[in-house]
């Protein structure tokens, strides 16, 4: 790439290609008759989108559409929940739940006969009204999409739509016309805090690492995302790949870099795949490589692979991985903005974060700072999970409280079921309860809560959820994933996993409780790094909010939600029981016995607790105590 005006012809090329998808161009002259925009990632693909694809090109092909029709295949659209999702432009129309099977109906009465295919339209969860195009769904209407913005927008694949949408500019604006100082004005005034869950300010970062003298400074981007129910980087990087390399450039440039590595996990393979492409397509227009825009800067890309290390998501550890060490986090000071990969002066940050700083240097620090709290300013994507209707992707301003996410976008708990409580952060963070629900997301009230942002999984849990065995699930996760380089973190959390299984199983004590908090600060306390210090996070927020619960577990041996299954009893109500015999036939370990049309009894000395007798009974006959 010569020059900023090159980029600028190169986006007036591409974007006659794109007309169509623009609410705000003249329509009047664009390439196609329609597009079909289908979702590529990788909920969509997981649920045969490819099929659909394949099925439609071979209906195009014989109705003579070939030419007129073009294909679009993009990143996440977010509303996992309903897709694969197709829209067609240029009348906006969105189908959900698409299957090949459906390819031909589309052709014949959408494309052909300009009729909508009414059985593949979305109605919505609470009025049951038809709405047929996405953004009208309650879904999209809270959400401000900055770092999603060219998701389910773009194919991810080819950098001239990303170009179209004025990719590079940013690249472009800083390179040849800020100065690094600039540049980290701006990020100050714009208030982006680090996404990746410790909230620490951007601009600070790349400050210390501007300051740092050396003779070779690194720019990595952390895509080792290992949360549970955690997918936000991998839709960002299997939808909009570029956006996270040219805010790496960007970065390079401010702190004198000339290098970056994109830290991806391996079982990201679409992503990986794309962010291939897309680096091959950077280098080859000239966005990578040697003089950038015919300046002094130069700054290229490599990927280096995850093997799925829960570890090598906290950034010291991810460091000693790239170098081909076993991943384990190092002590700190002193901090990788001072001597990071390789002893050099490196920044570190994850997708999220950089995928919002093109549309800063473009739209102005002002304009992000705009929406927001005070001291967390921008937007937030959370990958929406657990006992939700709209299960998916979302970005909603920092501020907007936990209500509006689950009722407003998330459609609410499915079943008429009651909301009990929501885990942010993973196995890093907390539980939020029922008493908190209206409390605005950002990262004070989360921590002042007992909680925390985390990278961005949401897990929704209804009245059925047991609190207990919520902790203990987390804590199984950090306990399995543990590197065991501290004692505090590798001892420390099997012991409090023993206690919990204690308290599920019940047998634990009173005693047990106040080993089990006194074990939580130990291990927050003196862990080497932020995963062990995080790591008692979910027992403390379920036992500071629900301690009822642990009391039911320990003083009474019952669990009240009816999940830990050494704390319930399986009963036949002899007033419902007509002798069946269906559950008798069904039970696997032959614990139920009793004469045909007679009430049938359990023998809890047997009973392993599968539930299967409750599945089977068609009478409501066998209860939970």
């Amino acid at each position: 790439m010569k020059d900023w005006n090159e980029l600028k012809e190169l986006r007036d090329t591409y974007h006659q290609t794109i007309t169509i998808r623009l609410d705000d161009e003249d329509r009047n002259d664009y390439q196609y008759e329609k597009e079909i925009l289908v979702c590529a990632g990788t909920g969509c693909i997981s649920s045969k989108s490819s099929e659909f694809v394949e099925a439609l090109k071979t209906e195009l092909a014989k109705n003579d559409l070939t030419d007129k029709v073009n294909i679009v295949k993009t990143g996440c659209f977010g509303l996992c929940a309903q897709g694969p999702i197709v829209i067609i432009y240029p009348e906006a129309v969105f189908y959900h739940q698409v299957q090949a099977k459906h390819a031909k109906k589309i052709v014949s009465d959408h494309l052909i006969k300009g009729k909508l295919v009414e059985k593949l339209l979305y109605h919505d969860i609470e009025t049951k009204e038809i709405i047929n195009k996405l953004m009208d769904t309650p879904f999209y209407h809270k959400q401000k999409r900055v770092a999603l913005r060219n998701c389910g927008r773009i194919n991810p694949e080819q950098i001239g739509e990303y170009i179209a949408f004025d990719g590079y500019q940013a690249l472009a604006k800083v390179v040849n016309s800020f100065s690094r100082e600039d540049v980290l004005n701006i990020l100050e005034t714009s208030g982006l805090r680090g996404r990746g869950g410790a909230g620490f300010p951007t601009f600070m970062k790349w400050s210390f690492a501007k300051a740092s003298q050396a003779d070779q400074k690194y720019v990595i981007c952390n895509a080792d995302e290992g949360d549970p129910g955690a997918f936000m980087d991998r839709s960002v990087l299997e939808g909009d790949p570029h956006a996270v390399i040219e805010a790496m450039a960007i970065a390079g440039y401010t702190i004198g870099a000339n290098q970056g590595y994109i830290y991806v996990r391996a079982e990201y393979p679409i992503a990986v795949n794309r962010l291939r492409i897309a680096i091959k397509q950077a280098r080859e227009e000239g966005l990578l490589g040697k003089h950038i825009f015919g300046s002094n800067f130069s700054f290229d890309l490599d990927l280096r692979l995850g093997a799925g290390a829960f570890v090598c998501g906290e950034e010291t550890a991810l460091l000693e991985s790239i170098e081909g060490h076993r991943g384990e986090p190092r002590p700190r000071p002193p901090f990788p903005a001072v001597k990071g990969l390789f002893g050099k002066p490196t920044i570190v940050n994850n997708v999220e974060t950089l995928a919002n700083i093109p549309q800063i240097i473009l739209n102005g620090p002002e304009w992000f700072a705009s929406f927001g709290s005070e001291k967390s300013k921008g937007t937030k994507v959370f990958a929406l999970g657990g006992k939700i209707q709209n299960t998916g992707l979302v970005e909603i301003p920092m501020g907007t409280t936990l209500r509006e996410i689950v009722e407003d976008i998330g459609g609410g708990i499915p079943d008429g079921k009651k909301f009990k409580a929501a885990q942010t952060g993973g196995p890093s963070g907390g539980c939020i309860p029922q008493e908190h629900y209206d409390i605005p997301i950002d990262y004070e009230n989360l921590k002042q809560i007992g909680s925390m942002m985390g990278s961005g999984g949401l897990i929704v849990m209804d009245e059925d959820n047991c609190m207990v065995d919520i902790a203990k699930f987390f804590l199984e996760f950090t306990v399995e994933e543990s590197c065991g380089k501290c004692v505090p973190c590798r001892v420390g959390t099997k012991r409090l996993l023993e206690i919990l299984d204690k308290i599920t199983m019940g047998k634990a004590t009173l005693e047990d409780l106040d080993k089990m908090e006194e074990l939580c600060h130990h291990i927050q306390e003196n862990s080497l790094c932020g995963l062990g210090q995080t790591a008692p996070n979910p027992v403390l927020s379920t036992f500071r909010y629900f301690k009822e619960e642990y009391l039911a577990h320990v003083e009474e041996r019952r669990c009240p939600s009816g999940v830990c299954k050494n704390l319930i009893q399986y009963r036949i109500l002899p007033e419902k029981c007509t002798g069946c015999r269906a559950c008798a036939k069904g039970c696997p370990v032959s614990a139920i016995s009793g004469e045909v049309k007679q009430p049938h009894e359990i023998d809890q000395s047997i009973c392993t607790k599968c539930g299967l007798c409750i599945d089977t009974c068609r009478y409501d006959a066998i209860t939970v105590i």
